[in-house]
């Protein structure tokens, strides 16, 4: 993962504003790849997935 000075990259869509990686106005992420994993054993829900590349922007 790398930080593109808040470059979006088009492949990654994103609509977390608090993350330090969104690229402002345009809902995409400004890092070259991300890591998403599961929170639960067996996932069966799109709520069992987190981004783990997430970094928070100012106060969360």
């Amino acid at each position: 993962m790398q930080n593109k000075s808040n470059e979006a990259n088009p492949s990654i869509r994103c609509s977390v504003e608090d993350c330090r990686y969104h690229c402002g106005e345009v809902d995409y992420c400004s890092l070259d790849s991300i890591k998403v994993a599961s929170h639960e054993q067996n996932p069966t829900e799109k709520t069992s997935v987190d981004c783990r590349s997430f970094e928070c922007r100012g106060t969360c």
